[in-house]
Order: C-alpha cells, then structure tokens, then sequence
C-alpha cells in the first residue's frame, strides 16, 4: 500500500508517491498536476480543481477558494444550503486526490504526508490532520513546507552547506534556513507570515484599481469581481520591467481604464514587499547567519516567480535565488520524499531530516509587577529549537492553602499571555499549603509532526496529569467526526470520465458570459455543437466537437488577455 504525500496548497494542490526511482508526481483526473482547491457544490454533486475554478465567474454564490487562509478557525462558507467549514473544504480536496491516487498506483491508499506552512500554529495543524481524517485517509505526519520544498531539490544530494528557502505560495510566506552536513539536513530556524501570499498581492492591485475609480469591491457584482480578479492575475503574472498593458475593467455597465505596469504594481504592493523582508531577517537572525554565508537560495510555491519579489530578494540578499524544480510541484515531490522517510525506503538509509519548532511555547504565570497587564509569559520551548523535544520548568502555588493549578499553555512570542495564542489548559490538584510550598513540573513535549502534549507532576503527592492539546474550539469529537464524514460522503463527485467535458463546458460558460457581440454570437454557436455531440454519445462526435471549442476558446483567451 502506497504513503502517499500531499501539498495541500491555497491555490493548487498536488500529490505524489515515493517509487524506486524516486519521487513521482501523481496527475489528476483531467491529466494535470495541478488541482485547483476551489469547491463548487451543485445540488448534492460536488465539483472541485479546474472544473470549481471555472465556477468562480459563473456560480460565485456556490463556490469557493482561499479556504486554507481560515484553518483553525471557526469559519463557515455557505454552499447551496450546506454549512462547510475550512477543514471540510480541505477534506473534499483531498478526498478528489485520494481518488487520483488509487487510480494512478491501482492500490487503496488510507495514509498520507501533508505539508503546512512552517508557521501554521498549533490550532491549524489540527485543523490539517482533521481534514485528513475526515476525507477517509489516516495523517501519518505533517511536514513543513519549506522542507519539503528542501528535500524535493534534493539538498541531501549537494555538497554540505547552508541553504534558505523562501517559500511564497498562495496565501502564507514560509522561510527556513537549513544546513547540510554528514548527511543529516537539520534546520536551524524558521519564520514566516500566515497572511502573505499571492492572493493579498491579488487583493491589494484589484482594490488599487478600484479605489481609483472610487469604487470598492462591496459596489462590484461578484461575476465581475470575479473578471477584474482573473484581469489582474494575469497581469500580475507578467510584471516586470518592460511589461506595460492597458486594463480594461467592466463594471455596473461602464468601462474604466487602468496602464498598469511595474510602477503601478509597486504603488499598490510595495508594503506587502516590505512585510516580506521581516521573516527573511527574523530566521537569518534567529540562526546567527550572514547572507554571504548562505551557499543557495531557493524560491518555491508559485507566487515565488513574481518578478518583484524575485527583485527584492536578490536586493535584500546580495545574490539571485535559484529556481531549478517546478515552484508549483517541488511541495508535493518533497511530501513523497519524506514518505520515503517514514516508510524506511533503502534509498534513503543514510538521510537523517530535523526540523524546528517555529513558534515559542509556554504558559502563564502572576504578573506581580503589573497585574493590570495580565499574565506573564514563561517560555518553555524556545522557537526554532530542534523536534521532536520536551522541555520542563518548575513552577510553584502563588496563593496559601491552593487546592489547584491551572496551567495554560500558549504560542507566541510577546511576553505578556494575551498577546499569545492560547492552544490549551489542565488543571493538577495539589495539596493545600502555604504559598510556594507546592511545586508542579510542567513538561510540554513538541512532535515530529508539530502536535504538542502537556505534562504536570506534582512533587509532593507524585500525581500527574497529561494532555495533547486539541481542545480548540475546532477539535471535534468521535461522533461529530463520524457526522461529519457523512455529510461530505453525502457529496458526490460527477463520474471521473465526464471531468473534462464539464471544465470544458465551465470554460465555455464563462468565456460566453464576458464576450460580446460577434464573439458572444461565435462561441455560443460551438457550445450549441458541442452539446449535440455530447447528446449524441458518438465518442468521434464528441471528440471533433471538443476540438473545435476548445480551438474557439483558445483564440479568445488569448485575445482577451492581449
């Protein structure tokens, strides 16, 4: 039975398998490696990837994206008359590329590696592993994406040295610095931002345009949001210093005009450029690490290849980051080798992996200098420590004859508790005493996988007290897991070889509803020919029809965007 890795991915997601020669990308229904993570919920049938992207113009009501961005939250979309929340979402996603996978490898595949941003707290690793669970697949390990992007490049197999991966995808900015030597790939830091990404470049040039014209994105329908986001991302794609084009944006019946070009891109994103340099300087820091001791720089996830951010790096660093794999599928080849890991493949007997803990843990203690600012943070496990670890601090009773301590566990780096994320708590009774006389050990232990667990040994009566911290407001139970599954189950999948017919016809869709006159004429005269075909169920038919659209669209996609 074969591990399977997934890069579960806020704009694209993608799996692959560890083979004898090596990792091996998986493609999905429709013969690509990309699967888009958009949702689209018709009814009970469930449409996700190309076919759901397609229905962001056409259904936006019944359609949605981003979702990664809200894990560990209590976040809901409403999808016809189904509430989802993001961990649901996800697990659609990985439901589909379960789907591919089985039927790539012809084996009934129920374990995975999935990849996270670095800087994913503890509340949204859960949130992961659920997502796992709830599309019918047993989470072996999570793996910080910017190593696996490391382990996808093969930095194992390179002289010894250090390397930083800078990792811009979707919607998070992961950087991890990692060193190379003896065959073991240890990390020595990493840092990151959770709210940076492609889609805030995306957001921020749409709202730009807008506000120009003094409009917001509440006076726009949500069809020709949609085109206007679709006309940015396409321009953003081509941002550079010798690209200029003039944007035309339809909106409540008017046209407005924008020249967009390098200049205009960085009026609109030079502050987000900005926030990106603070991660940069924050894991060089943390590791005592020049920039001219660095041997590479690697750029992953697919927002990487933005020219601007390709410049700023290159400023910041003093040297040209290097892109020699796919940004877009480097995530989910490294996710394939570290199943190798776990599945103690021959290939890799000589490869040891470390990562880190990207974020302090800690509990709260009595501020006696201010008690009007809250409690005091006590680290426990410093950030960037090396995993798996435990770590253990002694504290004592603050109050005579106290009965109990209730020891709150938080994340995060502020000295004060409230400006901390809190992830959990356990009570210890002890015995009663005078102040101080009670001492507790709070161990807190942090996984390969970043799961967290909590100790307390009570010294003088020997009692102790453990949880793994997954009392978030998210965590569900075994019954709501088991009603939740079959809520997803209840959503089907259309038929596997009906796939691209439907993106085909989403396509289609969406390219009659933004063209006009002759060209509206043209392309409704091949979808009517193209329904025929498939009414006819003449596989030659079909086939020629198919073609002949396709060739329609392509046309008009191309010239659209020119």
């Amino acid at each position: 039975m074969a591990l399977l890795g997934i890069d579960l991915g806020t704009t694209n997601s993608a799996c692959a398998v560890w083979t004898e020669d090596g990792p091996k990308l998986i493609p999905n229904r429709l013969g690509a490696y990309l699967t888009p993570s958009v949702v689209h919920i018709d009814k009970s049938h469930l449409s996700v990837g190309e076919v759901a992207k397609a229905q962001l113009y056409n259904r936006p009501k019944s359609t949605i994206a981003n979702f990664k961005r809200y894990m560990g939250t209590q976040q809901r979309a409403k999808l016809e008359n189904k509430q989802l929340a993001p961990a649901e979402l996800s697990a659609l996603i990985l439901r589909s590329l379960k789907e591919d996978a089985e039927v790539f490898t012809g084996e009934s595949i129920d374990e995975v590696i999935i990849s996270v941003p670095a800087y994913f707290n503890d509340s949204q690793r859960l949130a992961t592993k659920q997502a796992g669970e709830l599309a019918g697949l047993k989470v072996k390990r999570l793996i910080n994406e910017p190593t696996a992007a490391a382990l996808a490049f093969g930095l194992h197999e390179k002289p010894e040295g250090h390397f930083l991966i800078l990792d811009l995808g979707g919607g998070t900015f992961d950087v991890t610095l990692i060193e190379y030597f003896d065959g073991i790939m240890e990390v020595h830091a990493s840092a990151g931002d959770n709210h940076l990404g492609g889609e805030d470049f995306l957001q921020a040039l749409v709202k730009k345009a807008l506000w120009q014209h003094e409009l917001t994105p509440e006076n726009v329908d949500a069809s020709e949001l949609e085109k206007i986001r679709q006309l940015f991302e396409a321009a953003k794609r081509q941002t550079g210093p010798n690209f200029s084009q003039s944007l035309e944006l339809e909106i409540n019946s008017k046209t407005y005009q924008i020249d967009y070009n390098l200049d205009w891109f960085n009026s609109a994103c030079s502050h987000l450029l900005l926030r990106a340099q603070r991660p940069i300087r924050q894991a060089l820091n943390d590791a005592g690490l020049h920039p001219d001791k660095l041997d590479e720089v690697i750029l992953v996830g697919g927002s990487s290849r933005l020219h601007p951010f390709k410049s700023m790096v290159t400023k910041l660093l003093g040297r040209l980051p290097s892109s020699q794999i796919d940004p877009d599928t480097a995530i989910a080849l490294g996710t394939a080798v570290q199943a190798g890991l776990v599945a103690k493949d021959k290939a890799l007997d000589d490869f040891v992996l470390t990562d880190v803990s990207p974020y302090t843990l800690g509990i709260d203690i009595i501020n006696e200098d201010a008690p009007n600012k809250g409690s005091y943070f006590l680290p426990i496990i410093e950030r960037n420590t090396t995993i798996p670890t435990s770590r253990v601090k002694t504290i004592y009773t603050a109050h005579d004859q106290q009965r109990e301590i209730e020891v709150n566990i938080f994340q995060g780096e502020n000295p004060y508790v409230r400006n901390n994320v809190h992830i959990g708590k356990l009570n210890a009774p002890v015995p009663p005493a005078p102040a101080g006389k009670e001492a507790i050990d709070v161990r807190l232990t942090h996984d390969s996988s970043g799961i967290i667990e909590a100790d307390v040994h009570v010294h003088s009566s020997g009692k102790k007290v453990s949880v793994v911290i997954e009392q978030s407001a998210n965590h569900l139970s075994e019954s709501e897991v088991q009603k939740v599954i079959s809520k997803i189950q209840s959503l089907k999948f259309h038929p596997r070889d009906t796939e691209a017919n439907r993106e085909l016809q989403a396509r289609a869709e969406m390219a009659f509803s933004s063209a006009l006159g002759e060209a509206r004429d043209h392309i409704k005269e091949y979808i009517g020919q193209f329904q025929a075909a498939l009414e006819s169920q003449n596989e030659r038919n079909i086939q020629a029809a198919r073609e002949n659209l396709e060739k329609v669209l392509k046309h008009f996609e191309e010239q659209e965007w020119t």
